[in-house]
């Protein structure tokens, strides 16, 4: 049995399908759909659709998975521009995960054009063509963001997602967001899923500026961020999604209190080898000797003023 075999697609909201982690104990993707989520989440709130008018655009995936958010930005960027010139280096823990979504023929189902591209990063870990230079690097991406730093890569867009902070503490640490930062261009932007208040103040404190992405499949947002103030909206449109208004938030009064609160105690992780279990109890520590507001009376207190809903 190949490990690829380990892995069973379960089928989502918008048809596409995704897996589930035994590791981690939860799914790469949400039920309401794994491919809309690559596009809403990723893509638009980057601004790709935007950024691939300039002659080259430089990503970093981080927790590449099954491949679909790279995949999801490719398909964007060269449907806009075919002449664009992609660099994309994707951060992995486990090579059979984007192997076993080949081998299961899960881009068949978005109709895909470039399956042979992720089919030769999957197994090969590089691609070289005249319009795309691809890397996955396979092993800790505490470990791989360094080198990527060491190389002097500098990305437009910056995809940044792990499993939930519960379950991969170590990928939402104020010193590997730090890593991320470093990377990340004066014009680029960093999207993920989170809208976690200890995610949030991982970001500011690596300096970058935040704003809230609209809600895609749920009632919570996610979180864009750069180096720059965060203001602008725009509209996604591409040959295979359905056209999708990205709007970028200022955060909400209930948004900035919850970051006064113990729930916004970040993630740390000094010297960036520490095991999950370690920075969970380090936080929870901290958490327990805090004197910031609590969580639950900062729930209680929005949720009266019915302006707040499952955050």
């Amino acid at each position: 049995m190949s490990d690829s075999d380990n892995f069973t697609p379960k089928l989502t909201a918008d048809g596409s399908f995704t897996f589930f982690s035994d590791e981690f104990s939860e799914s790469f993707h949400s039920h309401y759909g794994a491919r809309q989520e690559s596009f809403f989440k990723f893509v638009a709130p980057t601004q790709l659709s935007l950024k691939a008018h300039k002659p080259t655009v430089r990503l970093l995936d981080v927790c590449y998975g099954l491949g679909y958010n790279s995949a999801a930005a490719i398909e964007t960027i060269w449907a806009v521009n075919p002449n664009c010139y992609i660099e994309v280096i994707a951060l992995e823990l486990n090579s059979a995960v984007p192997q076993a979504a080949i081998a299961h023929h899960l881009f068949d189902n978005w109709e895909y054009k470039y399956t042979q591209i992720l089919t030769q990063l999957a197994f090969e870990h590089q691609v070289l063509q005249n319009r795309l230079k691809a890397t996955l690097l396979i092993g800790d991406a505490r470990n791989s963001i360094k080198l990527v730093n060491q190389s002097g890569f500098q990305a437009d867009a910056i995809f940044l997602d792990p499993f939930s902070p519960p379950h991969c503490p170590q990928l939402w640490t104020v010193e590997f967001i730090k890593q991320l930062s470093v990377c990340l261009d004066i014009d680029g932007l960093l999207a993920t899923y989170s809208c976690a208040a200890a995610v949030r103040t991982a970001l500011l404190a690596a300096g970058l500026q935040i704003s809230s992405t609209s809600p895609v499949g749920r009632k919570t947002p996610g979180t864009v961020a750069g180096h720059q103030q965060v203001t602008s909206h725009h509209e996604l449109q591409t040959t295979t999604v359905l056209s999708s208004s990205s709007f970028f938030l200022p955060l909400s009064l209930a948004e900035q209190e919850h970051l006064l609160t113990r729930a916004a105690i970040p993630y740390r992780d000094p010297q960036l080898c520490d095991a999950a279990d370690v920075i969970l109890r380090r936080r929870q520590q901290e958490q327990q000797t805090s004197s910031l507001e609590s969580t639950s009376g900062w729930r209680k207190r929005w949720f009266s003023k019915n302006l707040l809903n499952d955050m």
